[in-house]
């Protein structure tokens, strides 16, 4: 088996895209990952902004879980709306676009982009850090930790999407079954002690409060909070990738996903306070997750500690794969419309837009690297994009329920119109109060990526213009092409070159450019073994220019003449063959000069519509030894 086969799987035909499809229980931990694991840094999250509040703080969690649950809850149903209006991918692009417009659309789309990158980002640094909590010598290495999660997430997922999903599924419903257990341990000793359990581990002990509580305070906590809630798009713009029906498998997944992140999100809330459990300092060194705190405090430190833990971490990193499966379809919807590279659009091997997932898997990179891996200093910036992609997508389905006016579009109207309304308050509320903790940097990079695509739009219209058939094929002022063709000195690769070039036109110019004092004369030979050849055959003369080149300089001098003859043939055609070397390995090109490469670019540079570029390869054939033989084709 080859290694690349190893690596990503045998490459799949077009025609076996339908058995990639997936259901329910893999669509969960394709597309429910980041919104479960949520549950692990959204009220942590909250909890570190209410740090100055002391053990007082640790109370407001419940009223600002509450209402993100409410926020949740009219999310649901309006994605459950989305995508029954949109069974083959209602993603906000694709929503905004068809509705609002282009721009909008647009808006929609970078706010995606940019929220699925950091979606990546947080979720593999959160897994790392519940590692580091349990393993506090890991700390040093969290860097390298979070790049190694990295390519493992980007080469399972380059695997397909029905392969990464039944590899994810395992942690996943571990990770469930784990949290669902501490919740409901925990709620049963919180009952039977009438309200007051003991800690089998007692959780560190917050210091005395530094500040009083404020309504921007807790406004700061909620938007933090809120992270808990990123990932909620993500089914509907990955309908396309499940089981017929679509919109009813779809519409599944986001109910259990959905209905288990309340749960979590809910019973973390109720048991915090109840075990006086608060956020720690993530960048102290004596740092423990809430999770960490909460699941010891129930359970103690014993082995259901480190596999919820191990499970926790598991999770936290592969929440990743909810990024990496929506980034490259919402590339290809985005691409498909001209507005970012063609390259989007194809499929690799795998099935998989491969070009997304290697554009995803950088910029993460980049972000992990500039903050160290840390996710508390990318949490500022990571609710804006999900939020305004919310919004902008509730807004579509309002326009598009007014423009179909279905069966029951009134009570769906409005279902949207106040999830438009509520999403867009919690886009401003996010974007005050974290707008100086880097919140800024978000705001900025949207626009900023909004011109970049319209930039490349522009350039394809432009292109599209400029390539546009007008008309009927042309047949006047056919004439044969001049054919000049560089040569090194008198070879089998000239000879081979020059057969093919006098097979094109009867008029051929050979360039051949001296460097060197007493260098052999090729006149002598050419007259040998060329022209004589050609006289004696009745075959037209192939000319031999022979250019003197005191500075050793090589390609410019070709360069000119080509130019040259264009210039003097203005109503000609002229083809350049380009002889070259083919090794049988790859680490054999270091070998050779790459002039024919350099010339060739320069030509598309500087030449016009009428010169014609081509190579003309000459096959070296591997030896016993591995090195290239003397023998050819």
């Amino acid at each position: 088996m080859k290694i690349i086969d190893l690596l990503f799987g045998r490459p799949l035909a077009t025609y076996e895209d339908r058995a990639e499809k997936i259901g329910a229980s893999r669509g969960i931990p394709i597309f429910g990952l980041d919104a479960l694991s949520s549950a692990a840094y959204g009220p942590e999250a909250a909890l570190t902004l209410l740090i100055p509040l002391g053990m007082a703080g640790v109370h407001y969690v419940m009223p600002i879980t509450v209402a993100i649950l409410a926020l949740l809850t009219i999310l649901y149903f309006s994605y459950r709306q989305t995508i029954a209006a949109y069974p083959n991918g209602g993603g906000s692009y694709t929503v905004a676009s068809e509705n609002l417009g282009a721009v909008p659309g647009l808006l929609a789309g970078s706010a995606l982009m940019v929220d699925y990158i950091l979606e990546v980002a947080v979720g593999i640094s959160a897994g790392v850090g519940a590692l580091v909590s349990a393993l506090p010598k890991l700390q040093p290495h969290t860097l390298s930790l979070c790049l190694g999660i990295l390519v493992i997430l980007t080469l399972m997922n380059l695997r397909g999407a029905r392969a990464a999903g039944a590899a994810f599924m395992a942690p996943t419903y571990l990770f469930i079954v784990c949290m669902l257990g501490v919740i409901g341990w925990g709620v049963v000793k919180v009952i039977a002690s009438g309200g007051h359990p003991h800690a089998v581990v007692a959780p560190p002990q917050l210091g005395h409060a530094t500040e009083v509580l404020s309504l921007w305070l807790l406004l700061k906590a909620f938007s933090s909070g809120c992270t808990a809630m990123t990932g909620v798009e993500a089914v509907s713009n990955g309908v396309g990738a499940f089981k017929e029906p679509h919109e009813k498998s779809a519409q599944l997944t986001l109910t259990i996903i959905i209905a288990l992140l309340g749960i979590l999100l809910l019973g973390i809330a109720f048991l915090v306070p109840a075990y006086h459990i608060a956020a720690t300092d993530p960048s102290g060194s004596g740092y423990q997750s809430v999770l960490s705190q909460l699941i010891a405090a129930i359970s103690g430190r014993g082995v259901f500690y480190y596999v919820s833990i191990a499970s926790i971490l598991l999770v936290l990193a592969l929440s990743a794969n909810t990024g990496f499966a929506d980034f490259p379809r919402l590339c290809h919807n985005i691409a498909r419309d001209r507005y970012l590279p063609f390259a989007f659009t194809l499929r690799g091997r795998r099935l998989v837009y491969s070009g997304g997932v290697y554009v995803l898997a950088f910029f993460v990179a980049l972000l992990l690297i500039i903050f160290r891996g840390v996710t508390d200093r990318l949490i500022p910036l990571f609710a804006i994009g999900a939020f305004l992609a919310f919004t902008l997508s509730q807004a579509g389905m309002v326009q598009h329920w007014r423009r179909t006016r279905g069966k029951g579009w009134q009570f769906s109207l409005a279902l949207n119109g106040v999830g438009a309304i509520a999403t867009g308050i919690t886009v401003c509320v996010v974007l005050v109060t974290k707008f100086t903790s880097g919140a800024w940097m978000t705001a900025l990079l949207i626009p900023l990526i909004i011109l970049m695509m319209l930039g490349v739009h522009h350039h394809y219209r432009w292109v599209g213009r400029q390539v546009a058939a007008k008309g009927a094929l042309d047949t006047s002022k056919l004439s044969e092409p001049i054919v000049v063709l560089p040569i090194p000195g008198w070879n089998r690769v000239t000879a081979k070159a020059l057969r093919f070039a006098l097979s094109l036109s009867k008029e051929v110019y050979c360039i051949h450019v001296k460097t060197e004092e007493g260098e052999q004369d090729l006149n002598a030979l050419w007259q040998k073994n060329v022209a004589t050849p050609l006289q004696q055959a009745g075959l037209p003369e192939a000319k031999l220019i022979q250019i003197e080149s005191p500075t050793r300089r090589i390609i410019g001098p070709i360069l000119d003449q080509i130019l040259q003859t264009e210039q003097e043939n203005p109503d000609r055609q002229l083809i350049v063959l380009l002889p070259e070397l083919v090794e049988n390995r790859w680490y054999f090109y270091v070998l050779h000069n790459q002039r024919a490469a350099a010339l060739k670019t320069l030509l598309y540079l500087r030449g016009t519509q009428r010169i014609i570029v081509a190579n003309v390869p000459w096959y070296l054939e591997p030896s016993a030894n591995g090195t290239p033989s003397t023998e050819s084709k």
